[in-house]
């Protein structure tokens, strides 16, 4: 996180298995990496232009805490073999809105978690060139609160709302090699592949009109493939890292969310595209110390008549910071800070299915803390 994620052309430590499992053949010692990011998020909308409205509107505020846990091991009985485990979160998002704001028929409030199980296993097929891959099994929760517009009268005029609570597994793979050029230069690339996820559970409507379809409820998400393809230059002291990463995010075109009282569906588009992010980072050593910087650039996946507040994305940059510390000669502690700018979002001509004008200003702190132990 320090480096801007550039890492895939190293790969050193044991979240090689995230970024490169490749990267794990090369690694003498058996290790743990864990830890956690705290992400502060911060958002305003300014709008709606439909209602010539500049009021503006702030996202609640939430932390988030992703997690982070690896462990790898060469194996004694047959050199260049390694195995390792990783869990981690890297897809998920959460947005509170005010209850009663303007926008309560699109979203109040949305969380999605993702957790990925990753075994893996690496092999060094000579001294400068390395493969690795890895199953991935994942599980999500997703919840989704709003305002429901209705067909018919209610009493008072009031609107009931939607508490829609959902979990479901699915599954994947990954996949890399890393090549040493030369010893101080190396090539990394990595593959994991997109995860449908099959979610299940309850919709609850209040008040609980008989004419809403209370009851079961289910969705399918797709999760994005992801690529890295990096280049790094590696001295005694330093280190620098370029990493280009692609984000397949087209296979979430549409949110369908099946209701089994009555077999109605409610489909809302999203048409992402395909991305990138372009990561750049390095690190400086002396004596115990590990001084880390790095810069990205990412590529929203959603386009302009898409926006809305269920998740106000934007392109952004990212300014990023950190160093390590040898506590002993075994135990290191890492620490990050990441400054993420997005740039303001103007959305206007909204699709009709969201018809819901306005700009977005955003930005986000994260802080990450990690302790390795190498056996």
């Amino acid at each position: 996180m320090a480096q801007a994620g550039a890492f895939a052309a190293r790969a050193n430590d044991a979240s090689a298995i995230f970024f490169n499992p490749a990267g794990l053949a090369f690694q003498k010692d058996a290790s743990i990496y864990l830890g956690t990011t705290v992400i502060f998020p911060k958002t305003s909308f300014y709008g709606p232009y439909q209602n010539n409205s500049n009021e503006r509107t702030d996202l609640e505020e939430a932390v988030f805490t992703p997690i982070n846990f690896y462990a790898a091991t060469p194996l004694p009985w047959l050199d260049g073999l390694s195995v390792g485990v990783g869990v981690n979160n890297p897809f998920g998002l959460g947005t509170t809105w005010p209850d009663n704001w303007v926008g309560k028929f699109i979203t109040v409030d949305v969380q999605l978690q993702s957790f990925y199980f990753t075994p893996t296993v690496a092999y060094r097929v000579a001294d400068f060139l390395s493969i690795g891959a890895g199953f991935n099994y994942v599980t999500g929760h997703v919840s989704i609160k709003r305002a429901v517009a209705t067909p018919f009268s209610t009493p008072d005029g009031m609107e009931p709302r939607v508490d829609i609570d959902m979990n479901g597994t699915g599954i994947g793979w990954n996949a890399g090699a890393l090549l040493k050029i030369t010893p101080e230069i190396s090539l990394g690339v990595s593959y994991r592949s997109s995860a449908k996820v099959d979610a299940d559970g309850d919709a609850t409507f209040t008040p609980a009109y008989s004419a809403l379809p209370t009851g079961g409820a289910a969705a399918s998400l797709t999760l994005p493939p992801t690529g890295f393809a990096g280049i790094a230059y590696t001295t005694e002291d330093f280190d620098i890292e370029a990493d280009y990463q692609y984000i397949g995010w087209s296979t979430y075109d549409k949110l369908s969310i099946e209701f089994a009282k009555d077999n109605s569906v409610s489909e809302s588009p999203k048409d992402y595209q395909n991305t990138y992010i372009l990561r750049l980072g390095g690190e400086y050593r002396f004596e115990k110390w590990q001084l880390r910087a790095g810069f990205l650039y990412d590529h929203s996946p959603v386009k302009l008549e898409f926006s809305e507040p269920l998740l106000p994305d934007a392109d952004r940059f990212g300014y990023n910071i950190g160093f390590g510390y040898k506590l002993t000669d075994n135990l290191n502690v890492d620490f990050a800070w990441l400054f993420l700018k997005f740039k303001e979002r103007k959305a206007e001509n909204t699709i009709p299915e969201i018809n819901f004008d306005g700009t977005y200003k955003s930005y986000a702190n994260l802080f990450g803390v990690n302790f390795e132990y190498k056996f």
